[in-house]
């Protein structure tokens, strides 16, 4: 099941590379961000980056519209945009040159550099690779309708995350298609494409194209 950090991410392209590498698996991450985001704004330079409030730091070169909301604990990296009607939650490590556009919430998440989830994206309990970008309406769901705990499912191999909530893992450059649901749990390789108005689930191979649950191409080289 090729859904390790090592097989999905270049962790060259977060402040989180460090603490990252210290799982195997990315959902192994999730229950961290609130400790690592506090962390490492403590070491952020003065220089670059503003400090309004308890927990929030956000670089000098933000670009940050009106009407937004950004919570603790969150870091804002350098030349991202934050948009009228966004609404950060809060554990949000955000990259550089990032896009978080109008009606975009964000909980408990990382965001890889130039990652963009531009317009009406719920993302939550996920992690976006770098220049990850989620089309206009598509969403992360994070918990199962029943409750129960989430399993990683590739075919028949399983993997027990442990974890009620556990949005989508996508990889270093994947697309997502407008209005698609990434399902709890979806994990998606490096440079593929996901159709718009998709229901995703389980685990997305690198280097494809998903146009729906039984018909996965692999691109050619």
């Amino acid at each position: 099941m090729k859904c390790t950090i090592q097989d999905l991410y270049d962790l060259s392209h977060t402040l989180a590379g460090d603490y990252l590498k210290g799982f195997t698996y990315p959902w192994e991450a999730l229950d961290g961000i609130k400790e690592m985001i506090l962390a490492l704004g403590q070491s952020l330079p003065e220089s670059e980056y503003d400090h309004p409030e308890e927990g929030v730091w956000i670089a000098k070169d933000v670009k940050r519209f009106p009407n937004n909301y950004i919570g603790g604990p969150c870091i804002i990296g350098h030349e991202t945009e934050i948009r009228p009607g966004a609404f950060i939650r809060g554990s949000a490590l955000v990259g550089d040159h990032c896009v978080v556009g109008n009606s975009t919430e964000l909980k408990n998440v990382i965001l890889f550099d130039y990652v963009q989830v531009p317009h009406y994206n719920y993302v939550g309990d996920s992690i976006l690779g770098y220049k990850a970008h989620m089309g206009a309406g598509s969403i992360t769901s994070n918990v199962k309708s029943d409750k129960t705990l989430v399993v990683i499912k590739d075919g028949e191999e399983k993997i027990e995350t442990g974890r009620k909530k556990v949005g989508a893992m996508l990889g270093d450059r994947v697309e997502v298609g407008c209005n698609s649901v990434l399902n709890p749990g979806t994990v998606v390789g490096r440079d593929s494409n996901i159709y718009p108005v998709s229901c995703v689930r389980g685990v997305i191979p690198a280097d494809s194209i998903y146009k729906e649950a039984k018909k996965i191409v692999i691109k050619s080289n």
